[in-house]
């Protein structure tokens, strides 16, 4: 789908109504001039916004930000070619006609127009709390923030919308706009929305976007700039909102303790609601453990499945590998070179393992998108990068957490490199991994290496795969806004 479609496709959304982001009750608006007239309008817009990051996660954002990195890979099966496209994605084959990557680009520019709508409407509606109505610019413009930072990392120069496009004329666009410009709408907005937003809410806003939140999107963006006292400044701040890791690692992911104190921003799902359930087991299992694993026939999707390279990674005596990974041991397995390494076993992604499941293809964990974990870890880099504070407090309460012995003394370049691992198997399969590469300048050195060990264990993998030059560091801007929206293509595709 092309922007200029996702821009003018606003005659009619599907939103959820009420304070709770999962209590659905359709409802369907027009964006005319006569929808924005009450704060009950503005809510159920608001929530629609969130609604969007749930197709994001259960899209296949995470082949994207996991899979194309070296904590992932995929299954393959030769009986079932339908999901090539995605493999294209792990092995750097990828095209600007990629299937997958227009369906991420398209939900995160419909994030954009949706939230730009709001930006524009809602200071013609009255409200009675006037707290209110801030609370809800300073979520909406988090979300967007948030959009663009994956946005800009994905694709690099990207067409940039800040206010509503209310006519055909709009919506075409007038090209990229510069990354510098792009990260200081980002900024901004974060900013925005720290200002605006609580450090918590009651039950029955669970879910919703806090000051932790906007102060950690705001943390990150400043890492990746590499301003890293920025950076150190903004995730101090998260330390002092009451957060706190969990003693067991485990109950960070399982769907009976979401929105826990360790949790600073997640994707909400519902397995009961139709349509707010996740999927990720579904995805992420073995092909040829359904049954077993969720109880019904068929296969399961046998992609994000996790890598030697993660795996052999952890410390001896860490507590959250077998807390991340499982393994499955079935004679089927022999069919699939992709066990041989893991001694006729196949590994899956123990974090969004859950069952039972009440109904085939629903599962019901949420998505983690900060952890408080994280906050620590990136403190940490920040720390060590700017030379102020202590890096090895915040590292070593992570390490403590999972069983590991406290580190000291090292070198910065050393204490870089810790953090960098900590980080990797920290928030090993939560969209984070081809971040971290990039950020640390490390995605070419890494992943040519990585290439090269995964073609020596799977000879289904031809020569060209993993080439990662330069270019590939971006991915290329889906064909269908070339031609529909003349938007030049990311340089080599």
């Amino acid at each position: 789908m092309n922007i200029k479609y996702i821009l003018l496709s606003l005659g009619l959304l599907s939103l959820s109504s009420c304070n709770h982001l999962l209590d659905v009750k359709p409802y369907t608006f027009s964006s005319g001039d006569n929808y924005y007239e009450n704060e009950g309008q503005v809510l159920r817009a608001v929530n629609g916004v969130y609604g969007r990051l749930q197709g994001l996660y259960t899209s296949d954002f995470w082949a994207m930000t996991e899979m194309v990195a070296d904590n992932t890979n995929y299954q393959y099966d030769e009986t079932d070619r339908g999901a090539q496209q995605r493999e294209e994605i792990d092995e750097f084959l990828i095209t600007s006609s990629n299937n997958y990557i227009n369906t991420v680009w398209a939900t995160l520019y419909r994030v954009i127009q949706e939230s730009n709508v709001i930006l524009s409407r809602i200071d013609q509606v009255s409200f009675a709390d006037e707290g209110l109505k801030k609370r809800y610019v300073g979520e909406v413009k988090f979300l967007q923030a948030f959009t663009y930072f994956h946005l800009v990392r994905l694709f690099g120069e990207i067409p940039l919308h800040t206010k509503e496009v209310a006519n055909p004329t709009d919506a075409f666009t007038k090209g990229k706009a510069p990354v510098e410009e792009v990260y200081a709408v980002i900024i901004q907005h974060a900013k925005d929305a720290v200002a605006n937003l609580p450090n918590s809410y009651d039950k029955n806003n669970a879910g919703r976007i806090t000051k932790g939140a906007a102060l950690t999107l705001l943390g990150e963006v400043y890492l990746t700039r590499k301003q890293f006292a920025e950076a150190a400044s903004a995730f101090q701040e998260v330390t002092q909102l009451g957060y706190a890791l969990l003693p067991d690692y485990a109950n960070c992911f399982n769907p009976n303790n979401k929105n826990n104190e360790e949790s600073v921003f997640e994707v909400q799902y519902d397995q009961s609601v139709e349509g707010e359930n996740s999927n990720f087991i579904y995805m992420f299992g073995p092909r040829n453990a359904k049954l077993k694993l969720v109880g019904y026939s068929g296969n399961l999707g046998g992609s994000n499945i996790p890598t030697p390279s993660i795996y052999n990674l952890y410390e001896a005596g860490d507590l959250r590998k077998d807390k991340s990974i499982a393994l499955f041991d079935d004679p089927s397995n022999a069919s699939y070179q992709e066990a041989i390494a893991f001694g006729g076993k196949m590994p899956f992604i123990k974090k969004f393992y859950h069952a039972p499941y009440i109904e085939d293809g629903r599962s019901n964990e949420n998505w983690p998108v900060y952890r408080y974990g994280y906050v620590l870890l990136m403190l940490a880099e920040a720390q060590n990068e700017s030379g102020v504070g202590n890096p090895y407090l915040n590292l070593n309460l992570v390490r403590k957490r999972a069983g590991l012995e406290p580190l000291s003394g090292l070198t910065k370049e050393g204490l870089r490199n810790a953090i960098a691992t900590e980080q990797r198997v920290e928030v090993a399969f939560e969209s984070h991994r081809w971040y971290q590469l990039l950020r640390t300048g490390k995605a070419e050195e890494v992943l040519n290496a990585h290439g090269a060990a995964e073609k020596k264990r799977l000879s289904r993998l031809s020569s060209a795969s993993y080439n990662v030059q330069p270019f590939k560091l971006l991915f290329p801007i889906p064909q269908r806004e070339v031609l529909t929206n003349g938007i030049s293509q990311n340089t080599g595709y």
